[in-house]
């Protein structure tokens, strides 16, 4: 590559950089519905015919911004999966680390927490396809683990998509605090003792299967549990 070309190719990032920082700058205050186009433009200090280059629409931008805030959210899911300790070793690791990359990436998070059920469908679509495939990959995580022996496909999901949720959901709790530790410290409390609710459901779910179905009892009820139809 010349000379040239790469002192073009760098002010091409620098502008693709300046816009999606300009956007998550303004989105803090507003949806990426009411962004309009030259707004971004003008907080990013280029010419409005500049934004066709790196993207084709305000929802393009957003879609961009999916990508790189959950980059970072999956980081944090593969360093949880990939931690060794007890089930409360890791559960509060869990937990600190969403703290940090809440901290680390405020604007991003806010970003999908809103656009998560926000009005723009190509980006909300994008949302959840990211986290489904997060869930997935727990999912498999959680089929290796001797607590996972005997659970169908669908409960190992079930239960990665309330894990995922509940991330999402303590994310958007830390946002909302104020920065005073006592406020984190309370929602990381919080957050722990929800994560020992799930625990403790999953070491007592009863896995699917035909056992179960020949004595009545459906699918996933513990023993000693009545049904709701009972």
């Amino acid at each position: 590559m010349s000379q040239t070309a790469g002192a073009r190719q760098l002010q091409r990032l620098k502008t693709r950089r300046a816009l999606l920082d300009a956007a998550l700058t303004l989105l803090e205050e507003q949806s990426l519905g009411s962004l309009g186009l030259r707004e971004v433009t003008r907080a990013a200090g280029v010419a409005p015919t500049a934004f066709y280059r790196h993207f084709r629409d305000i929802e393009d931008l957003g879609i961009a911004l999916v990508d790189e805030a959950l980059e970072n959210l999956h980081a944090t899911v593969r360093s949880t999966l990939a931690t060794s300790g007890d089930a409360e070793q890791r559960m509060a690791t869990a937990v600190e680390l969403m703290a940090t990359l809440v901290r680390s990436y405020p604007a991003h998070i806010r970003f999908i927490v809103r656009e998560r059920h926000g009005g723009v469908r190509r980006v909300r679509e994008a949302v959840t396809g990211q986290l489904d495939a997060f869930a997935v990959e727990v999912a498999e995580s959680l089929g290796s683990d001797p607590l996972g022996a005997g659970w169908s496909r669908d409960d190992l999901l079930m239960l990665a998509r309330l894990y995922v949720d509940h991330m999402v959901m303590t994310a958007s709790a830390f946002l909302a605090a104020a920065l005073e530790d006592n406020e984190w410290d309370a929602v990381s409390r919080t957050a722990l003792r929800q994560l020992r609710l799930i625990h403790a459901g999953r070491v007592h779910w009863v896995p699917a299967g035909p056992a179960a179905a020949r004595d009545g009892v459906p699918d996933g009820v513990p023993d000693g549990v009545p049904d709701e139809g009972a």
